[in-house]
């Protein structure tokens, strides 16, 4: 079979969008809109990525830079026609051609596999939708006898076409030899004064070659992004979409309209999600994890039956079976919790081992740290582990005991079951089973008098 190789638009300004940054890097989901339809070219198996930038080219280069993306340069924005063409040079001869669009960035891949499926060097496809309100788009003219004969865009169309309701939505495959033929041989004689991509549809069928169309599920899939205000409804539909493939694999969620998944995530089952949880990067959710509102999840893993209390922070972290987190709990990267484990409310842990049965209650900071087994932290304590040059390790036996309001000085080791008192600066290595206090002597004045206002 020949290569499929796929032709991204990427060079338009996006004035609308209001903003410095190209609007093919306005993101959906977290990602930019470019991102996505790179990621569907990926899952076709595209040979290669042809991306036509122009408006923020460096931009986009510094956004994207990847072995199978090919950048080309439009330095004029004159059409899609004109777009197309700057490829041109790069594609083989026999190549299979897809063009799809930067600002249109959920087309699903089997969707476009099933378009790509209908090429063949005597058909062109294209991919079409049918609107109640087809307002400013390009309209699909067919004969009597159904078959597609040509393009016409809105500024160009008759009354008799601007009611036609199939429109074009400009992604099309068709054979880069034909390609090579048509689009030197466009005109600009147009309402526009552009070299339209979609004039090649009436060349194809004057060499006598076939159109075909196939439509996407919903006409989401070929939305695209002029302005915020369409950004927004598109990640709306994303995010619905992913709450339903949540709810659908496992998890019961009290508002669906109040979850956002901007990455991937795989569940157990009997999951509950409260409102206002946002995950990011990539994340396992096991069997009966219990999630609290407002909570932020990012590549991170929870295994059965955890709890995440309300306005936790997770990243880079795993949590255990069983393990509690929160309410308002930060644990950054690094962070390994045993089952069993609580990490309570305002404690923050960095690279922190936590071992099963070990609590971090109150207040605290642990950070390059080793816990063992059944370790009880003290509210108020850290582990003072920056020197201001160097990070430092804390190693801490199983079953100690840390007094609140506790310092203790990387690198040292407490040893297994030892007692820190509270209010200790701990400099130095803790023997098993001792008690250590560092603290200065408590003297009391009988008597004092307080100073008075003169």
């Amino acid at each position: 079979m020949s290569p499929l190789h796929v032709v991204i638009l990427a060079a338009g300004q996006g004035s609308r969008m209001k903003s410095s940054l190209p609007k093919v890097l306005h993101p959906v989901a977290g990602k930019p809109m470019l991102h996505h339809v790179i990621e569907t070219a990926r899952q076709l198996g595209a040979a290669r990525i042809h991306t036509v930038i122009g408006h923020g080219a460096e931009q986009v280069r510094a956004s994207l830079e990847a072995d199978d993306v090919h950048f080309v340069l439009q330095a004029e924005q004159l059409g899609t026609g004109h777009a197309v063409a700057q490829a041109l040079p790069d594609l083989p001869d026999d190549a299979r051609v897809l063009v799809l669009y930067g600002d249109v960035p959920l087309t699903g891949a089997d969707t476009l596999a099933q378009l790509v499926d209908r090429l063949d060097d005597t058909r062109l496809a294209l991919l079409t939708v049918t609107l109640d309100h087809p307002q400013g788009y390009g309209r699909i003219v067919r004969d009597d006898q159904d078959r597609i004969r040509s393009i016409v865009e809105q500024k160009d169309a008759s009354p008799a076409q601007q009611a036609i309701r199939e429109i074009n939505t400009g992604i099309l495959a068709v054979a880069a030899g034909h390609l090579k033929r048509w689009l030197p041989a466009l005109s600009n004689a147009n309402a526009q004064g552009e070299y339209y991509l979609t004039d090649i549809v009436a060349k194809a069928v004057d060499d006598g070659l076939t159109v075909t169309a196939t439509q996407p599920a919903t006409a989401f899939e070929v939305q695209g992004v002029n302005n915020r205000v369409q950004l927004a409804e598109l990640e709306r539909w994303y995010q619905k979409r992913q709450a339903e493939t949540l709810m659908i694999n496992g998890a019961s969620l009290a508002d669906p309209a109040r979850v956002d998944v901007r990455g991937s995530v795989t569940t157990g089952n009997d999951l509950w999600i409260d409102v206002n949880v946002v995950f990011e990067g990539t994340v396992r959710l096991g069997d009966r994890v219990t999630i609290g509102p407002n909570c932020l999840i990012r590549d991170a893993v929870i295994a059965e039956g955890a709890v995440i209390h309300a306005n936790s922070v997770i990243e880079g972290a795993s949590v255990g079976p069983d393990a509690q987190v929160g309410p308002f709990a930060r644990l950054r990267p690094g962070t390994e919790l045993a089952a069993h484990t609580k990490v309570g409310n305002f404690v923050e842990t960095k690279k922190a081992v936590v071992g099963e049965g070990s609590k971090i209650n109150h207040l605290s900071y642990v950070g390059d740290a080793l816990l063992g087994r059944h370790v009880n932290v003290g509210a108020g304590t850290i582990t003072c582990n920056y020197d201001g040059v160097n990070k430092h390790r804390t190693e801490i036996g199983d079953g100690v005991f840390v007094g609140s309001n506790t310092s203790l000085v990387a690198p040292v080791t407490l040893g297994q079951g030892a007692t820190i008192g509270a209010g200790s600066t701990i400099t130095r290595d803790v023997d098993d089973h001792d008690l250590a206090v560092a603290r200065g002597r408590q003297k009391n004045i009988a008597g004092w008098e307080r100073p008075k206002k003169s």
